[in-house]
């Protein structure tokens, strides 16, 4: 039996190993619906990620402040598969999220116009429309470095030469796309 404690004091009793999201369903339908992440014992995980440990648990919506950085950092990965679906040729930097939003560095050959801007945005609502699911996978250093110069993207390469040996580096794949997450 694994029991989940939440904010409020509260427990729940789960047979086997349980997601996050799946401990938001059995509250109800809305708090699944408004799910995005977890805090599993004070760490802070995917709403898909397995919780097979009696742990405390808090639910992170868009309400919570890490809720809407990951939606950001969410939105910055949309940005990055909609840019590489209208643009295959483009190379991906990095899209951190700010104070007030997120942005992608992205290095192509020639200036966005504001045309372009708007083709991404329609490609971005297409494709969040579709509700592709989005994986979440870890690799070792120098796997991640052969991926990402396999497919061209030397910047994303080099961002991983940059981090130490040892170092978990996590990947998000979202259809064909697959970007270096943090």
């Amino acid at each position: 039996m694994i029991n989940i404690t939440l904010p409020d004091g509260s427990r729940r009793e789960f047979e086997a190993p349980v997601s996050v999201m799946q401990v938001a369903q059995s509250i109800g339908a809305g708090l699944a619906k408004a799910t995005v992440a977890g805090a599993v014992d004070g760490v802070l995980v995917d709403a898909s990620d397995v919780i097979d440990h009696d742990a405390a648990l808090r639910i992170i919506t868009a309400k919570d402040e890490e809720g809407v950085e990951i939606i950001r950092h969410s939105c910055a990965h949309l940005v990055g598969h909609a840019v590489k679906q209208l643009y295959p040729d483009v190379k991906m930097v990095i899209g951190p999220v700010i104070a007030e939003g997120f942005y992608y560095d992205i290095y192509s050959e020639r200036p966005f116009t504001p045309e372009d801007l708007v083709a991404i945005e329609k490609k971005m609502a297409e494709l969040a429309k579709k509700d592709i699911p989005v994986e979440r996978y870890e690799l070792p250093r120098d796997e991640a470095i052969a991926y990402f110069k396999s497919i061209g993207e030397a910047y994303k390469a080099e961002i991983i030469e940059s981090i130490p040996q040892g170092e978990v580096l996590s990947l998000y794949r979202e259809g064909g796309f697959t970007d270096l997450c943090r």
